[in-house]
């Protein structure tokens, strides 16, 4: 999707807006931002305006996913990285090795949290698919519309009077990223699968159509070579489970993102062989492949 306003009509549900943690904010500015990361992230940057945002990320030369973000154009030379996992001074370090003499400074936003809100987006910002409410001339929160199948939003703010600190809402807001297909990766899986393990396309995260990138040649030749053999497989395992177990049955796979369910279950995102095998084992518990939800591409 190219990130052009498109309003939603979800039901309004009342709600609160609860910290969530791991995520992290690293802005790049400067009169060549947008060049230097057109040049080395593996989605193209053109078709945004300011406000509008995308998920893209960035790989290392064996076109291996570093991290995972929300690419916000705040202005022409204003951009947020919006990572889920990755600290920000981690990913600063890792673009840092590619600045050489580009007009682009990466500075950590440490000051900003992130909170999840289920139901109506929060009172005075408007909903648009595709945008960032609250960044024109203005210091208040910043909302990006994370509806897919149930209406929900991640705002970036340095605080939010009346937000919570709930662990359980917070494992409900990353369920949701989990169901529709939004990995969570910790370090051990840093530069360990590519796009196409993760299935990256369906929420239109890399481009198989801009110039040449870190990692690009091998997203290509896996694009069409059709040599992906492996991509993200949704779980729900009858027990506890946590990234970096292995799922047993076929040839198995690693857990990548794990959060909570209902009646102690486990809600999983694993790197598994398609068409995905029958009988899938989590430590012993049973692990019954669900369908992934549309509607988080952006």
């Amino acid at each position: 999707m190219d990130g052009k306003p498109n309003a939603r009509g979800h039901a309004a549900e009342t709600g609160h807006c609860v910290r969530l943690p791991g995520w992290h904010v690293l802005q790049a500015e400067g009169p060549e931002a947008g060049v230097f990361l057109q040049a080395q992230t593996m989605n193209d940057l053109r078709a945004l305006h300011d406000g509008h945002w995308q998920w893209n990320g960035c790989l290392s030369a064996k076109g291996r996913l570093f991290a995972l973000f929300a690419l916000l154009r705040v202005t022409a030379d204003r951009f947020w990285l919006v990572a889920p996992d990755v600290p920000a001074e981690d990913l600063a370090a890792h673009l840092q090795h590619y600045v050489f003499r580009s007009k682009v400074r990466l500075t950590a936003h440490g000051e900003i949290a992130a909170f999840g809100r289920f139901g109506s987006v929060p009172q005075g910002l408007p909903r648009a698919q595709g945008t960032a409410a609250g960044i024109a001339g203005s210091d208040g929160p910043v909302v990006l519309d994370f509806s897919g199948a149930t209406a929900r939003w991640l705002v970036l703010a340095g605080d939010l009077e009346g937000a919570v600190e709930e662990e359980s809402d917070a494992q409900r807001f990353m369920a949701e990223d989990l169901r529709h297909g939004l990995p969570h990766l910790g370090p051990q899986h840093r530069e360990a699968f590519t796009p196409q393990m993760l299935s990256l396309e369906r929420i239109a995260a890399f481009s198989l159509k801009k110039g040449c990138y870190p990692g690009q040649e091998i997203v290509a030749r896996t694009h069409f070579l059709g040599q992906a053999k492996r991509s993200l497989t949704l779980l729900r395992v009858a027990g506890p489970a946590t990234p970096g177990q292995d799922v047993s049955g076929g040839a198995g796979g690693p857990i990548v993102s794990a959060a909570p369910g209902p009646d102690g279950s486990t809600l999983a995102l694993a790197v598994l062989p398609q068409p995905v095998p029958a009988d899938l084992l989590v430590n012993g518990a049973a692990a019954e492949p669900l369908a992934l939800s549309e509607g988080l591409a952006r």
